[in-house]
């Protein structure tokens, strides 16, 4: 009797345990934030060149993000599309913040407005 009572418990130990680890893990999954950026218009086709295409692409990877879209190709089904769409993906809203109040990213951003009609913002995307 007192055998299935030791099995018992070390087993309900073992399951805490292990719960107690995968809610661990799951507390640890931040989500992504992607950062959108959409150009309705560009009124200087070499500034933006130069400010902005040339330059974002280190920049972004230098602080840990990555291109998931990055296009002109855009195919409308419902009102007028921007002549170009942007999406990054960072590991951390924390990260995207980091990369958008860095001087590089002013720069750029900065080349962006002056030479487009465009909006850039960012949402946080679900964790795994």
């Amino acid at each position: 009797m007192n055998r299935r009572i030791a099995t018992g418990l070390t087993l309900l130990t073992g399951v805490a345990i292990g719960a107690t680890a995968i809610q661990g893990l799951h507390a640890q999954a931040k989500p992504p934030a992607y950062v959108i950026v959409a150009v309705r218009k560009i009124n200087d086709a070499a500034t933006y060149k130069t400010g902005v295409l040339d330059k974002a692409a280190a920049v972004i990877a230098a602080a840990g993000g990555h291109f998931v879209i990055r296009t002109d190709q855009i195919t409308s089904f419902d009102g007028t599309p921007p002549v170009r769409f942007v999406l990054i993906q960072f590991d951390s809203p924390e990260k995207a913040q980091a990369w958008h109040n860095s001087a590089a990213m002013k720069d750029i951003d900065a080349a962006r407005l002056k030479s487009t009609d465009s909006l850039s913002f960012s949402v946080e995307g679900m964790a795994n």
